[in-house]
């Protein structure tokens, strides 16, 4: 497995590959991998020759009160897990070089990078797509693979893909979930014992809805009603928000189409901010 660290030689890397026609899959990470990351490079590698994979702490799509400075990082034990995997290559620029000084370049989608998560972190989605604008641009991936539990950026990413023209094919991976049904996500290690158990009412609460509307409720006011009572039960949860949303648009709807809706949360455990989803 190749490490590069410039984006001069990873988009020579590239340009190489593609000149000897190989079918290059990208998956995006800020690194601290869990089982969810690498399920995400075990899909890439199914469907492409070459699997990169970017480690980068991308300070843009944190808020200024938010946890950059104390985001996970443990290079070493990535690498070990990328090539555990089956990544090819693992890039891995420095936030100067990504960001060198004077840049003022930004992508912002306006649409759907408003509601849910952008109500509460308004520059989070600028962030998101201008550094996912800027990975496209040096690997020129031909697909990207992205985990469900990240509903609301891939819709993102999906319409500036759609609206700039890139020509990569995105990916979406099923949530993977720890087997007391906790989503894997990297802020999960910030949970003490106490704060875990009470965080598996976020994924009850989605767990409840799927079933109500198996079995013929679809009004989204009673759906939404019984998932906060659930989150409302526990002491250290805070819920930020909890929507029934088009999967494509994240707009709210009003009564749930199955295949077409979803159920979205996010919620502070004490200082820990989760999100989750599921389809309905």
């Amino acid at each position: 497995m190749q490490v590069i660290a410039s984006i001069f030689d990873m988009q020579s890397t590239a340009e190489n590959l593609r000149s000897k026609d190989r079918l290059i899959g990208l998956v995006p990470t800020m690194g601290a991998l869990h089982e969810g990351h690498l399920s995400l490079i075990r899909l890439a590698k199914e469907r492409a020759d070459t699997v990169i994979v970017s480690v980068f702490v991308n300070p843009t799509q944190f808020g200024p009160s938010e946890d950059y400075t104390n985001y996970p990082r443990d290079l070493g034990r990535d690498l070990d897990l990328c090539e555990k995997a089956g990544a090819d290559l693992v890039f891995t620029p420095a936030v100067e070089e990504m960001y060198p000084k004077g840049f003022s370049t930004y992508v912002s989608e306006e649409l759907i990078s408003k509601p849910l998560c952008g109500i509460s972190r308004p520059a989070h989605f600028r962030g998101v797509t201008t550094v996912v604008a800027k990975l496209f641009n040096i690997v020129r991936p031909d697909l990207a693979v992205f985990g469900q539990k990240d509903a609301q950026q891939i819709a993102v990413i999906k319409k500036m893909v759609n609206d700039l023209h890139f020509c990569v094919d995105i990916v979406t991976a099923p949530t993977v979930r720890e087997p007391d049904g906790l989503a894997m996500s990297s802020r999960n290690r910030y949970l003490t014992a106490t704060q875990r158990g009470e965080a598996l009412v976020i994924s009850q609460a989605l767990h409840k809805a799927k079933e109500m509307v198996e079995s013929g409720v679809h009004n989204t006011d009673r759906l939404i009603a019984e998932a906060t009572h659930l989150m409302g039960n526990r002491r250290r949860v805070r819920v930020i928000y909890a929507s029934i949303v088009d999967r494509c648009t994240m707009e709210a709807v009003r009564e749930v189409l199955p295949g077409k809706a979803m159920m979205a949360i996010a919620a502070w455990v004490d200082e820990v901010r989760l999100i989750d989803n599921i389809l309905l």
